[in-house]
């Protein structure tokens, strides 16, 4: 009798170790699905907002070129750019703009061109060709920049043969 009683108690005890394992589990994934559901909710724009990217460089590109065209012209379009930046900041898209002299960091931008600048440190942004575009922290499009490259040969002979590769 007291085997039998043993043997149940063990089961009950598996069955309900099983039991809290299941409950467990179960919370797991509720957990997981309801941060799938936040994060869809949160990047449900991207799409859109990547489309409006073009839209956005076309404006303030036309802005830049409507110096001398009529006054009516660069009003509307400069109260256009403005709506735009107001619908950009509810969608909480921001801009990657980075400063002459910036330190490059390749998470925000990319190098589209590498040159020799005697007042700037290696690995440093010399121009901005494109500003880029992030939503909640995703970077949607790096900024196009131009990147500062350690000066070769300084102050060295450049028709040298000292200075030649020679492999």
């Amino acid at each position: 009798m007291d085997k039998l009683l043993a043997e149940a108690q063990a089961r009950i005890d598996e069955q309900k170790d099983a039991w809290l394992r299941a409950m467990a589990e179960a919370e797991n994934a509720r957990k997981r699905a309801q941060a799938d559901v936040q994060a869809a909710y949160k990047f449900a724009i991207e799409r859109l907002a990547e489309n409006l990217l073009p839209v956005m460089d076309s404006l303030e590109a036309a802005l830049v070129a409507a110096e001398g065209a009529p006054q009516a012209l660069r009003d509307g379009v400069d109260l256009t750019l403005k709506q735009l930046n107001a619908a950009f900041q509810k969608a909480n898209l921001t801009e990657i703009a980075p400063a002459a002299g910036e330190r490059f960091d390749p998470h925000k931008h990319q190098a589209m061109a590498a040159v020799e600048a005697e007042n700037a440190e290696p690995n440093s942004i010399v121009a901005v060709m494109l500003k880029g575009y992030s939503l909640h922290d995703r970077v949607l499009r790096p900024a196009l920049v131009t990147v500062a490259k350690a000066l070769e040969n300084k102050g060295g002979n450049p028709i040298s043969e000292s200075n030649l590769n020679t492999n």
